[in-house]
């Protein structure tokens, strides 16, 4: 027997022989280093050899006989788990299978031209990265490994590891039978990314399950501070259906982690790597520039569509990958299916927590999962406390590896410092549907053993641990049972951190998404304030300005850039729906909240009225900053590919402003009709419906906002607490202007819909849309799933009263798919 076989010679079949890491690695060498996708050379050594190294030890009856006390309950697990390895750690390795071993590694030195090449030894067993089981590191890997004798010693220490503590109970309590499983080893040329950066990417949300993007993390060094959670990565999420167009360039995300610690190569000859400060130069740029995300993203895809006909069903994949720092080239060092998101049925499970404003934060992260569990903390300072872990309580700790396993199964929910969302403490957490909060940094130490706290993941990305017991609730959701309707169901969002979450609703878009909030959260800066950073005279704004300006090629950039890709998340989450974003509608005094705002705000007796939505976008006091927001959608449709994003003008008074507008948006590249791009207004003031032919003939579509509506035709302020009895949507001369401008606009041809309050707030007005044929309803996410139930109802109800009627012709839909 050869017990050694090339990268090149091994398929994805082979499973059996080199298990499922090296088979994988076989299955991407073989078939995929044609389509330019780089995979270090390397070769297994085989199952074969394991069995070899078993029997000539006489090995098989000492593991029975060690794994039958610990079950019988004679031993605990750890004495088992140690006095098994120690049996292959001190046994003599078969010399055939060590000269297979030095011969290939002989053969990879001269393949890559270089004595004593450094080497990654990793384990591979034959039932691991199954598509229906996650072993998440439960067996070595070794890194920079140089010299035979060293090759050979990592490579009996990674047999050794197949009885790990937590390999073991996982195989256990998974129904794997130990006897039937062997072990293979992988030797791979190691990537140089000690001088560069490495990470992982998944073909899929990991949060969410959402199929339609790639999450990349990364970190400056070696792979491990990234899987480990020792570093908090930078991370960048791709949206995939535009990856195929090499024009695009399609990154709806991109977050700079703190990136805190770096692994390098060790120097000294006593240990193979060593973890170290990051410097603040690299802690403050990204790890890796565009074109090696989309690269990154284009191969992840491709690994998925290859490795999904391979297995002849849909298989999301868990990319490792490693840029060299040396040469620039980036690759490809293991791929594996994702095993938590990817086998979750359809059925939706909703949390909801409700604090009070007097509840105290103790500690925010990066969520995982979106699960709430309130239960008294149990503080672990290392590995040497799991012992004393008490069930049922939130695990809190520094970070956590495969060998804190057995105690993270016991968790209510997981607390540590360090970590983003693809972490070891993250992956175990999906897997075991625990909420987890990663990389709270030093809110760590607010956290007190034995204090009742909740977790909570509800909330987006941003995970939260509440002092005391939070109220939350739970709702199961079979979306397959859901009733369709005529009447299109949309959402409002305006977070993108939440879009991917609330992408997977059974909704037709987004009929409302308000660039306020990316604004306002993300931006921060008025954006006359970077077109005319001159005019900003206050030495905070301008210092501030420059801070958050930083890394980018013009102020005017950073406002472009970080508006078309929070835009472009929101639209992604919900392609190929389309996604209405609403141009945005400050009012003057909560632009002058912005950073540099005062400079360019004027002061108003009633800013609900003023000097608010179109009439801003062609004045000039406000045009460059118009110009920016069209810039930022431009950008959105057409280099990050959301084609399914429709504008809509908000407050329009006049047509005339009607018309300026649109001219304005043509001058900036926005044209109406031209690549798809329709144009809607807000129906919110009663010249909307008075002249509604007139508008109709100027836009897409009308979406009726009830509260500016309702404000201005009763004359009350919506905001006045004086005045609370008299707002009312469900008003009579509210009530008629609404059903007029739907028949109107219905008679002009143009759809209209609604993304007022009213309808999430009030059931019965929601009827009463329907009855009047309305095309679509926006609703609040938490609205949806109750109102597509009441929408259904009452389609069958005016279906049933009009002798079975079939549906009203439909109006103009906005929907990309249906264009």
């Amino acid at each position: 027997m050869s017990f050694v076989v090339p990268f090149h010679e091994i398929a994805l079949a082979d499973i059996s022989r080199v298990g499922g890491k090296n088979a994988g690695l076989g299955e991407l060498t073989r078939a995929l280093t044609a389509r330019g996708i780089r995979v270090p050379p390397g070769f297994a050594v085989d199952a074969d050899a394991y069995h070899a190294f078993v029997e000539h030890n006489g090995l098989a009856w000492r593991i029975e006989d060690a794994l039958s006390s610990w079950t019988s309950g004679q031993r605990d697990l750890s004495t088992t788990g140690a006095a098994i390895r120690r049996l292959f750690e001190r046994g003599d390795l078969p010399v055939e299978v060590r000269d297979a071993v030095v011969d290939g590694y002989s053969a990879l030195c001269r393949q890559c031209e270089e004595d004593d090449l450094s080497v990654a030894v990793r384990s591979s067993a034959t039932a691991e990265d199954l598509p229906d089981a996650s072993f998440a590191g439960q067996q070595q890997t070794f890194l920079n490994v140089r010299g035979a004798d060293d090759v050979v010693r990592a490579y009996q220490r990674c047999l050794a590891s197949l009885f790990t503590d937590r390999a073991i109970s996982y195989r256990e309590e998974h129904g794997i039978p130990h006897k039937k499983l062997a072990l293979s080893v992988g030797v791979q040329r190691m990537v140089r990314a000690d001088v560069g950066a490495a990470g992982v990417a998944f073909t899929l949300d990991t949060e969410s399950g959402h199929p339609d993007v790639v999450l990349i993390h990364g970190a400056w060094g070696l792979g491990e501070n990234v899987v480990q959670g020792t570093s908090g990565p930078d991370e960048f999420l791709v949206f995939k259906p535009a990856l195929a167009d090499p024009h695009k360039r399609p990154i709806v995300r991109k977050t700079r982690g703190p990136k805190e610690r770096t692994v390098v190569f060790a120097a000294d000859g006593a240990s193979l790597t060593r973890e170290c400060d990051t410097p603040p130069s690299k802690r403050e740029s990204f790890c890796l520039d565009d074109d090696d995300v989309l690269q990154l993203a284009r191969w992840s895809v491709a690994i998925e569509q290859h490795m999904s006909a391979r297995r002849g069903q849909a298989t999301p994949m868990d990319v490792e990958w490693a840029k060299d720092g040396i040469s620039g080239d980036l690759f490809i060092v293991q791929a594996r299916p994702e095993t938590v998101r990817s086998r979750q049925s359809a059925r939706l499970v909703r949390y909801q927590v409700q604090p009070r404003a007097d509840v105290e934060v103790l500690a925010e992260g990066s969520a995982v999962g979106d699960g709430v569990a309130a239960a008294r903390v149990c503080l672990m300072r290392s590995i040497h406390d799991i012992a004393s872990f008490r069930p049922g309580s939130v695990l809190v700790a520094e970070m956590t590896d495969p060998d804190w396993v057995p105690a993270m199964r016991k968790a209510a929910g997981i607390v540590t410092a360090h970590g983003g969302r693809t972490c070891h403490a993250a992956i175990v957490s999906r897997e075991l549907g625990i909420p987890a909060i990663v990389g709270v940094g030093d809110a760590l130490g607010r956290l007190i053993d034995g204090e009742l706290v909740t977790v909570s993941c509800a909330e987006g990305e941003r995970g939260r641990v509440y002092r005391g017991v939070v109220p939350h609730s739970r709702e199961d959701i079979d979306v397959g049972a859901l009733p369709p309707t005529k009447t299109r169901v949309l959402m409002n969002l305006a977070d993108p951190s939440q879009a991917l979450r609330h992408g997977r609703l059974p909704t037709d878009g987004i009929g409302l998404a308000r660039m306020e909030f990316i604004i306002t959260n993300d931006i921060r800066v008025h954006p006359m304030a970077l077109a005319r950073f001159d005019r900003v005279t206050d030495p905070v704004a301008r210092a501030a300005i420059e801070a958050l300006t930083a890394g980018y090629p013009s102020r005017e950039d950073y406002f472009v850039d970080r508006l078309a890709r929070g835009i472009g998340l929101l639209a992604a989450a919900v392609w190929p729906r389309s996604a209405l974003v609403r141009l945005s509608d400050f009012k003057t005094n909560e632009y002058a909240a912005l950073v540099g705002g005062a400079a360019f705000e004027p002061k108003e007796e009633n800013p609900m009225l003023g000097f608010r939505g179109a009439c801003r976008y062609t004045d000039d006091r406000y045009r460059a900053g118009f110009a920016l927001e069209c810039r930022a959608l431009k950008k959105a449709r057409e280099e990050l590919g959301l084609e399914n994003i429709l504008v809509m003008v908000p407050f329009c008074r006049t047509l005339d402003e009607a018309d300026r507008v649109l001219f304005a948006m043509k001058e900036e590249g926005l044209e109406r009709g031209k690549d798809g791009l329709q144009v809607w207004v807000m129906c919110e003031i009663p010249s909307n419906v008075i002249l509604a032919e007139e508008f109709a003939a100027r836009f897409d579509g009308f979406s009726i906002g009830s509260n500016d509506l309702t404000q201005l035709i009763l004359g009350v302020d919506r905001d006045s607490a004086l005045l609370s009895g008299l707002f009312s949507e469900k008003n009579e001369a509210v009530v008629r202007s609404i059903r007029d401008v739907i028949r109107r606009a219905h008679a002009a041809g143009r759809p209209v819909g609604i993304c007022g309050q009213a309808p999430s707030d009030h059931p019965d007005f929601a009827e009463m849309l329907v009855q009047w044929g309305i095309d679509s309803i926006s609703l609040n996410p938490d609205s949806v799933l109750a109102a597509r139930g009441r929408i259904a109802a009452s389609e069958a109800r005016l279906a049933a009263a009009k002798g079975g009627a079939g549906p009203r012709a439909a109006a103009a839909t906005p929907d990309l798919a249906n264009r």
